[in-house]
């Protein structure tokens, strides 16, 4: 029996590296459309004013059906561990939460070309062997249109549910990374593995083989440590404005930061798509789209908004350092607001920003993704930021 060590694990190929493969296939287009799933209650935004959206399976199921139809590329949804009542408020906001992971193997079946994601605590009791092969499972059930966002659990709260103490912040990343390299030697499946680390294996294997290399990676980066990880790892990398939620102020930073993301991928041989999360809120004139804005941020839920920034400053993450506590009524890391013609032209600037996609939430979900497949994507077509997608060349990836 002979013991491997970190250095000495095998990997499988990128799945974006495997022509053909459902990642390959997305990644033709110039920018990407996702959609953040709202799989709890109140969703991205903090707010009481009316809308239709709703956190149910069923509501989400409808939700991917139909941004599939519409051309989306991915979907996915947060993992997150709060006590009872969740954030308080009218809502209680986020108490009913989905496990994101579970209900995405559920949607994938719903769609034919999309590409879904789980979103895992890695460091919350899991062992490398049974998520390796709760994935390569996953991974058969979409045909390789599955995927994972490994997160690292900032709330020293949700910790304590588990049982455990938070590590720190740069900590959490090396175990991410430890954990992450041990499924890839899992995927390869060479040879049982015997490891003796943070976790422990003996004459550990797991088959069949996950196709297109191994299932999809993606995680959320917001700091060095973060950015490292993902550069190392991450087929997809999701980010938020290091400046807070406007859109001007973000958009004079965004291109040194995506690219302190995408320099260290090339400078370990790979190559990364960056994402970000971009509430939409418009309409046929800028006057119109500000009037919803504004609407949705004077019905704002104070009690979990201040439930929320509480939270934040007691964790460690770097994702919402200098975002408004208020904005939360909104939703979202950027805020993109305006006319159809003004937000086809911001998403552009974000493109052009090294921006390579856009996870989306929408205030009412359903009735907005709609409003935007109708203005804004033939717009970002016409931009040459979209190409119209072949239904029959999906054919079979379900």
């Amino acid at each position: 029996m002979t013991r491997r060590t970190l250095e000495h694990l095998a990997s499988p190929a990128d799945p974006a590296q495997i022509s053909g493969s459902p990642l390959d296939n997305v990644l033709q287009q110039p920018f990407l459309l996702g959609i953040f799933l709202p799989l709890q209650n109140g969703a991205w935004s903090q707010s009481n004013y009316p809308r239709g959206t709703d956190w149910t399976y069923e509501y989400n199921r409808s939700l991917v059906q139909r941004a599939d139809e519409l051309g989306f590329e991915l979907g996915f949804g947060l993992s997150g561990w709060l006590p009872k009542g969740g954030h308080g408020g009218r809502q209680h906001y986020r108490e009913n939460h989905l496990d994101p992971f579970i209900a995405a193997v559920g949607l994938v079946t719903a769609t034919r070309r999309m590409i879904l994601a789980g979103t895992v605590h890695v460091l919350y009791r899991w062992h490398p062997l049974m998520l390796a092969k709760q994935l390569v499972t996953a991974n058969h059930v979409a045909n390789g249109r599955f995927g994972v966002n490994i997160v690292t659990g900032s709330s020293a709260a949700g910790a304590r549910m588990f049982g455990i103490d938070r590590e720190e912040h740069d900590q959490r990343y090396r175990q991410a990374d430890e954990f992450v390299r041990l499924m890839k030697d899992l995927w390869q499946g060479d040879d049982a593995l015997t490891y003796d680390g943070t976790w422990k294996m003996d004459e550990a294997y797991i088959s069949p083989r996950p196709r297109y290399g191994r299932p999809i990676l993606l995680s959320a980066s917001s700091s060095a440590a973060g950015f490292d990880y993902g550069a190392e790892h991450s087929d997809i990398v999701f980010t938020s404005s290091p400046v807070g939620e406007q859109f001007e102020p973000a958009i004079a930073v965004l291109p040194e930061h995506v690219e302190a993301i995408k320099s260290r991928a090339r400078q370990r041989g790979r190559a990364v798509k960056v994402i970000i999360n971009a509430t939409v809120i418009t309409g046929p004139d800028d006057a119109a789209a500000q009037a919803y804005y504004d609407a949705i941020l004077n019905a704002a839920d104070e009690e979990s908004l201040a439930s929320f920034h509480r939270e934040n400053r007691a964790s460690d993450s770097q994702a919402w350092v200098k975002h408004d506590p208020r904005a939360r009524a909104v939703g979202g890391h950027i805020h993109v607001v305006g006319s159809w013609d003004a937000v086809a032209d911001k998403l552009e600037r974000l493109h052009q920003a090294g921006i390579d996609g856009v996870q989306l939430t929408f205030y009412d979900y359903l009735p907005e993704m709609e409003l935007f497949a109708t203005h804004i994507i033939p717009r970002l077509e016409a931009k040459g930021l979209r190409t119209p997608y072949a239904h029959d060349r999906y054919n079979g990836n379900i």
